[in-house]
């Protein structure tokens, strides 16, 4: 009887110290490449609202998130036109596009919490995305749907952006202000998911991203894992720029007017 009673007691405890390390490990996982707590559990919410910028407005309505800015960045650029406060000399390599820094009227609505999609819907040219200074983030195409090539890429300022049609400034690539070689929040896709610059958040470069560049982890924002994009990091044509997005969205895409 009291070999008996001893088995099972330490049976009880291995037990009982297997579940409690494994819950340990799903909590911190940082492995997932698409897969893990991507079912809508994580709330973005307090994020969202505490690190946007103060030129951006926030609003919270039921089960969406929806963020207004006029599109115009908080740092220097050639596009801003001459004798502005933030205007500064094009980088040397670079030209300039025609066309400025323009007033727009953006408005992006968002999951609060967002969820895998069954199906993966391809980005598209336009905003994908919010920066959290306002500025619409860009895939890495350009008009007629095809990849920024070596003529496009030499618009670019320092931001890793220009101006479009209607003088909408946007971000295509990493730079020197939104992040770039470190693990700094950009801003948040479509589908309410964030996106971090190319470092994680243990200051390594990602080596486990999906087709769609991103994966399951805790981030400095975020203590319960959740899916999260990343710029990639590999420099586009072998120039100082780093795609911000490339692929479809992992989740459902909101919507995002002007």
């Amino acid at each position: 009887m009291k070999l008996a009673l001893g088995a099972i007691l330490i049976c009880t405890t291995f037990a009982i110290i297997t579940a409690i390390g494994c819950k340990k490990n799903n909590s911190n996982d940082n492995s997932g490449g698409g897969t893990g707590n991507t079912g809508g559990a994580v709330s973005i919410t307090t994020v969202v609202t505490a690190k946007y910028k103060s030129a951006v407005t926030v609003a919270v309505s039921g089960s969406t998130i929806t963020m207004r800015s006029n599109g115009t960045p908080d740092h220097v650029s050639p596009y801003w036109l001459a004798g502005h406060a933030l205007y500064e000399a094009q980088i040397a390599g670079q030209n300039t596009n025609p066309g400025n820094i323009g007033v727009q009227n953006y408005a992006m609505t968002i999951p609060t919490n967002p969820a895998e999609a069954t199906s993966k819907e391809a980005t598209s040219l336009g905003p994908i995305g919010m920066a959290l200074n306002g500025v619409a983030i860009y895939n890495d195409r350009e008009g007629g749907n095809v990849p920024v090539d070596a003529n496009v890429l030499k618009s670019f300022d320092r931001a890793g952006a220009h101006p479009g049609p209607g003088n909408s400034y946007h971000y295509h690539f990493t730079g020197d202000f939104i992040g770039n070689d470190n693990a700094n929040l950009i801003g948040f896709l479509r589908d309410g998911f964030p996106i971090y610059a190319r470092k994680d958040n243990d200051g390594s470069y990602p080596s486990n991203l999906d087709a769609n560049g991103g994966h399951v982890g805790i981030t400095a924002d975020f203590s319960t894992a959740i899916y999260h994009y990343h710029a990639a990091n590999t420099a586009y044509m072998g120039s100082r720029f780093y795609v911000l997005k490339a692929g479809s969205y992992h989740g459902t895409k909101g919507t995002f007017t002007n």
